[in-house]
């Protein structure tokens, strides 16, 4: 094992393996803290992140940060790293890589040079140089990157931010899922996914809401694609009952004993993925898992322990979920930034950096990222640090973000955006829909020329008649 050193001030600091290197540097958060791995001052910070910066990119594929033979994510990353790929860049430090990122996302052609690197990437590499970058960093890098997914909507293209529209209801009362429904689709959102997560896990609660999801979309013809968030089994199962499933849906994390506490492995995921091509329910593309992943889970699940026996860092165990998540070529993912609370993420300012570090980390390694921009009612944090995370991943280019009703989960019980909350990134920052369902809302009168959404008018579109009788 490799030991690491630098000094700051006159004073010397020693990081024993690159599983200490990685956490000392990472940006400090209080899940960090709490696993007993994180820098004991901003000074080590800074040493660690120094020394990190000289690390040589090929150091990642010969120590690595989670053992080889104890887990299959590990494997999933060395088995099929592209080593061609890599080639490109494979003489570069971390630090090297922080300027070469930066360099290309200022030319003509980044987005084709970032895909054609991407495969090279490690998980622990990305992680790595995000650790050394600024927010400003992150966010020119991101925005340069283009990943592009279809279903019945294309999400990932350049100038369009996406949005799941989550109706979520306690008893799952269709009456309100409806309502909720109703009301986000009127506001502009839904083009990503209408996506209700259930109260229960039930197979027979999961596929009532998948039909009542369905007979909206065929009612009003609306580009979208609905998905319950039961596990992934349940759903496998109602697949082959025949109930309209259009996306399968998957809790995610960076170790196996992680996934396995999720009941799931790469081998599970991989068999879901087939079954929901199989029922080729898509238009402009066959991409149909949906995957959610947060910092913080493996440290949860007591499955968060790397080399050397080290707690790895949570941004770093982060990263390598999106490994699992580029072998499924979903149609969506995003992190949910600030669901599991303080003890992982305390207040606005690590939930901001977490959610534009996670956001660069699944852009770079080639995924559609988007970001649940959220916190729960006992973290440091308040709407106006949504606001400003929102507000940056519109910049950075995110794929898509969450909308609930009044930004106020009531079944999951945490504050994420509201539907006026995308409607206000959209405006400010000149974006759009994905462009099958902005045509789709042009068509029903319910955008001008320029994608703004109509106050409502009961003559302009079905669905404002339908609001006005209710």
């Amino acid at each position: 094992m490799t030991t690491y050193s630098h000094g700051v001030a006159g004073t010397g600091y020693t990081f024993d393996g690159l599983v200490d290197l990685m956490a000392k540097a990472t940006p400090l958060r209080s899940g960090d803290e709490l696993a007993g791995c994180a820098a004991s001052s901003d000074a080590e910070r800074a040493a660690a992140q120094w020394a990190l910066a000289d690390v040589p990119l090929g150091t990642f594929l010969n120590e690595l940060v989670v053992p080889y033979e104890d887990d299959e994510v590990t494997r999933l990353i060395i088995d099929s790293h592209d080593r061609v790929a890599f080639g490109e860049i494979s003489h570069l430090t971390v630090g090297g890589l922080r300027d070469w990122l930066l360099d290309v996302a200022a030319r003509d052609g980044a987005a084709e040079t970032f895909r054609r690197i991407a495969p090279g990437l490690t998980p622990e590499m990305v992680a790595a140089v995000s650790k050394i970058m600024r927010n400003q960093d992150l966010i020119a890098v991101a925005r340069a990157v283009t990943v592009t997914a279809g279903f019945r909507t294309t999400l990932g293209v350049p100038g369009h931010l996406g949005t799941r529209l989550q109706p979520n209801h306690p008893t799952d009362d269709p009456r309100g899922i409806a309502a909720a429904t109703l009301d986000g689709l009127l506001l502009g959102c839904g083009d990503a996914v209408i996506g209700i997560n259930p109260a229960t896990d039930s197979p027979h609660a999961t596929a009532e809401l998948l039909h009542l999801l369905d007979d909206i979309r065929q009612r009003f013809d609306i580009p979208t694609q609905s998905c319950v968030l039961s596990h992934v089994t349940t759903t496998m199962g109602l697949i082959e009952e025949g109930v309209p499933v259009d996306l399968v849906f998957q809790s995610i994390a960076g170790t196996q004993g992680a996934n396995s506490s999720f009941g799931v492995d790469i081998s599970l995921l991989r068999q879901a993925n087939e079954a929901g091509r199989s029922l080729k329910r898509g238009t402009v593309g066959d991409n149909v898992m949906y995957l959610e992943t947060g910092q913080g889970s493996a440290l949860s699940a007591g499955a968060h322990l790397g080399t050397g026996g080290r707690p790895v860092d949570q941004q770093t165990l982060e990263t390598r979920a999106y490994a699992v998540a580029r072998d499924l070529e979903p149609l969506l993912i995003n992190t949910v930034v600030g669901f599991i609370g303080p003890e992982y993420l305390y207040d606005g300012k690590q939930i901001i950096r977490a959610g534009l570090e996670d956001h660069f980390c699944g852009k770079l390694l080639g995924l559609p990222m988007g970001v649940d921009v959220c916190y729960t009612n006992h973290a440091e944090a308040d709407q106006d640090d949504m606001d400003t995370l929102l507000t940056l991943l519109g910049v950075a280019g995110a794929a898509f973000v969450i909308a609930v009703p009044g930004a106020d989960d009531v079944m999951l019980g945490y504050q994420s955006l509201s539907f006026h909350d995308a409607l206000y990134a959209r405006q400010v920052l000149g974006l759009r829909p994905a462009p099958e369902f902005e045509d789709w809302m042009r068509r029903l009168g319910m955008v001008d020329d320029t994608g703004r959404v109509l106050p409502v008018d009961a003559a302009a579109s079905p669905l404002r008649a339908l609001t006005v009788a209710r």
